[in-house]
């Protein structure tokens, strides 16, 4: 069997197992992980202020479509089952 290892843009194949390859190889994949969680929080706070800016364009539509229907309240939850979920 043979393993592959990137080091400095070079490729290393080694055809027995060694151990510094396997520690080497998992030792990128935590950096790897370790990145995309430092990032992830980011991603999130963008995709949230995202959702808000369109929430409140729909809210601002709805209240323009709805204007002449008595007793209708802009955002309230017509199936009203008391938990909030984001729109599908």
């Amino acid at each position: 069997m043979f393993l592959k290892a990137v080091v400095e843009n070079q490729v290393l194949v080694v055809s027995e197992r060694r151990p510094e390859i396997f520690a080497f190889c998992r030792a990128l994949k935590e950096e790897k992980f370790a990145a995309r969680r430092a990032v992830l929080p980011v991603l999130q706070a963008e995709e949230d202020e995202r959702f808000v800016k369109e929430w409140k364009k729909y809210l601002e539509y709805e209240a323009e479509v709805m204007k002449d229907v008595p007793g209708w309240k802009v955002g309230e939850n017509v199936y009203n089952s008391g938990r909030w979920m984001p729109p599908a």
